[in-house]
């Protein structure tokens, strides 16, 4: 793959946010090029081996969910996390019967569960992490919460990288070429502390019977604004490197994976940003990590060649969305009153009253749980958990012998 390299990068504290990269070409030929870096296929295959692509769902189109499954790439697993509907009609159990039959025609490692199954709340009490849990000890709905779930499970499969996809792609090729990307963006990594996040090249909408190519969308340009100012108001100087804000396909290694803190719900793509500046940016009060400040992080941003066809979920999802960005910037340790004046004028124009923006529910790293016996409770209790190995068509595993040859490095 041929990738652009940055022209620039900003440097705030340990954190390494690196400008827009274009995919140049997909399949590249290995010949020098000093304005572009050429990642060998076997390189990216290497880390493909080590990724697994985490597909948060809830009640998305069945067709969609099929043609993502069928596009990641067979070396990676593929860990689907549901919340979907069980009643009147239980779609989760639609969801189920696709993985099983794109895996038995595949053989390719998949995963699922159910996120209000309750065997997977009263696993993580058990493992005394309760903060992504309701009053009745169920996982709460949201998509942060199915992504922790998701990460949990890939930390238990001995994987190195973690990625996402969302389920209501349209072109399943931009799956493919999303994965690829990560991967890429892996191998140009200098630190174990990394993140991979895709910006598409455009986001089509129908106007006037026809395809419009929109490069921006109202979220993405506005949760980018108060990120850029964010930083700006910080360090004395302007700047407009952050463009992938609210990025939902993203990937990280599990070693960052392992140290950041997580916004509920939607604001937990933006969070990443407010995290890593207020933690490891140029105010940080106390150093809790010293290896990863003495590693420092590294944030990629890559342009994708395809475009992002998916479907539309109304007005009232972009207002939420808005809302969850705009109030981790608001909430963030570095913002200043300037900063936030802008957001509550922002928030007037979005919501239609000055309303103070809420402080969003953090749930702490992931680090300490025992992804092992998290996905051994699991297996063993849960009757939404479905495990497909590589290879094997049973809906169980023998847990005891694969998680065990995990724990040795070696799976069997």
């Amino acid at each position: 793959m041929l990738i652009e390299l940055p022209r620039h990068t900003e440097i705030f504290g340990s954190v390494k946010i690196h400008e827009l990269q274009r995919v140049l070409k997909l399949d590249s030929g290995g010949f020098e090029n000093p304005r572009a870096c050429d990642i060998a296929f076997e390189g990216i295959k290497k880390v493909l081996k080590r990724l697994a692509i985490i597909v948060p769902i809830k009640n998305e189109n069945i067709h969609l969910l099929e043609g993502v499954l069928r596009a990641i790439p067979f070396d990676c697993s593929v860990i689907v996390v549901s919340n979907s509907a069980r009643v009147p009609q239980d779609i989760y159990k639609m969801e189920k019967d696709v993985i099983t039959n794109v895996h038995n025609l595949t053989q390719q490692e998949m995963l699922t569960v159910h996120q209000k199954d309750p065997e997977l709340g009263f696993a993580f009490h058990d493992l005394g992490y309760d903060h992504l849990l309701d009053s009745d000890r169920l996982v709460r709905d949201g998509k942060a919460e199915g992504m922790i779930i998701g990460m949990l499970l890939a930390k238990a499969l001995g994987k190195d990288f973690i990625g996402f996809a969302d389920a209501d792609n349209y072109i399943p090729g931009s799956v493919r070429e999303y994965v690829m990307d990560y991967a890429a963006g892996f191998c140009m990594s200098e630190s174990p502390y990394s993140m991979v996040r895709l910006h598409w090249r455009y986001k089509p909408k129908v106007v006037e019977d026809r395809l419009y190519f929109k490069k921006w969308g109202r979220v993405s340009e506005t949760t980018n604004k108060y990120l850029n100012l964010l930083l700006s108001t910080t360090t004395g100087f302007e700047t407009r490197v952050v463009i992938t804000g609210n990025a939902g396909e993203h990937a990280l290694t599990m070693k960052l994976a392992d140290i950041m803190s997580y916004s509920t719900g939607y604001s937990i793509e933006p969070f990443h940003f407010v995290y890593l500046f207020d933690e490891f940016g140029l105010k940080t009060d106390k150093i809790v990590y010293s290896d990863v400040v003495s590693a420092g992080i590294e944030v990629f941003q890559i342009e994708t060649l395809n475009p992002h066809i998916h479907e539309e979920k109304g007005e009232e999802h972009i207002k939420n969305m808005l809302l969850g960005s705009l109030s981790t910037i608001y909430n963030s340790k570095l913002c200043n009153d300037y900063v936030r004046q802008k957001v509550l004028e922002e928030l007037v124009d979005i919501l239609e009253r000055w309303e103070k923006p809420p402080e969003m529910l953090i749930m702490p790293p992931i680090g300490d749980i025992d992804a092992i016996k998290f996905a051994k409770l699991l297996n063993t209790h849960s009757d939404t958990f479905l495990w497909l190995k590589q290879g094997i068509f049973d809906e169980k595993v023998d847990e005891e012998a694969y998680l065990r040859s995990f724990k040795a490095g070696t799976p069997e």
